[in-house]
């Protein structure tokens, strides 16, 4: 019934797997675990720093990631310092901190706010820990005070438009303090500036409403005489062209009735047709009667209505 006995190839191997799958799961682990925990060695990892206590001194920082050994750092030490002693492990990353509506004060008496931000990291795990008992909150409260004291009174304009000098200012004022209380302050920048008085915001904004509101005003006065000038300029121009032909016409006129009165023909029809047209355009009564008809021409006269044309 048994075809693989335990002496056989596959059921060593097998078992061979199943030993190896628990020491590597488990008895490697705990192994690890207790040296771990009586101080043999110690894993740093990236940007990170331990510093070790025993007796309320410091035995030894390290600050390199990797595997460390402490009982080559230590010596009889290492076992002591994880029941006796305490590890600190710190954070060495950049961090950054923005720091909103700083009060100031401008030149002309203007309250202004100030929204600075900065970095920092620990330059010195020992002073971090010991030399401060609050380094950020420190660190915060001087770069406030630092702004307030160096970029008060200035000049408005200057407040408002110089941000990079402002920066370097308040970063030079915080630096030496920061350095000895372990932090290294990195960048420093104004990322704001603006007012803090509600009423002085609400009297800007209708100061610039209304330049706004004379700037289109005058533009729109602007195009509107360019406009006027360019109409009067046409107006001038045709008006010269006007005369000029009213000028002409007399001329050309007569030297026309000079061509046509050297044919007596032409120029009897000419004035012939004229005087008809004449005659035809006016609104006056006409009645034509025979010749040689003295009194019925005169009763026909008065028998016609006015405005009425007849032919006898």
């Amino acid at each position: 019934m048994n075809d693989y006995p335990l002496n056989s190839p596959l059921a060593q191997i097998f078992l061979a797997a199943i030993m190896t799958f628990v020491a590597m799961v488990i008895l490697v682990p705990v192994l690890l675990g207790f040296v771990r925990l009586f101080g043999f060695y110690t894993i740093v990892e990236e940007r990170q720093c331990k510093v070790y206590m025993l007796f309320g001194k410091v035995v030894t920082v390290i600050d390199q990631p990797g595997l460390h050994w402490l009982i080559f750092k230590l010596g009889f030490k290492a076992p002591l310092v994880n029941f006796l002693g305490k590890c600190h492990t710190l954070d060495l990353r950049l961090d950054q901190e923005y720091i909103r509506s700083t009060p100031v004060n401008s030149e002309e008496g203007a309250p202004m706010g100030i929204g600075i931000w900065y970095e920092m990291l620990v330059s010195d795990p020992v002073a971090y820990l010991f030399k401060n008992a609050d380094p950020r909150g420190s660190l915060a409260a001087n770069v406030g005070n630092s702004t307030v004291r160096c970029l008060s009174n200035m000049k408005l304009a200057d407040m408002l438009q110089n941000r990079h000098p402002m920066s370097l200012t308040v970063r030079t004022e915080v630096s030496p303090q920061s350095q000895a209380w372990g932090y290294s302050l990195g960048s420093v920048y104004i990322r704001k500036v603006h007012f803090r008085d509600a009423g002085m915001i609400k009297q800007i904004e209708e100061k610039v409403v209304n330049r706004l509101r004379q700037v289109t005003s005058a533009i729109k006065q602007d195009g509107t005489n360019q406009v006027n000038i360019i109409a009067s300029t046409a107006e001038q121009q045709a008006a010269i062209e006007f005369a000029k032909a009213a000028a002409m016409r007399p001329q050309i006129v007569g030297l026309a009735l000079k061509k046509i009165s050297q044919d007596p023909e032409i120029s009897r029809a000419l004035f012939n047709v004229l005087e008809t047209q004449n005659i035809l355009n006016s609104e006056a009564a006409i009645t034509l009667i025979p010749k040689n008809a003295n009194l019925l021409g005169e009763l026909v006269a008065a028998t016609q209505p006015a405005k009425s044309a007849s032919v006898k």
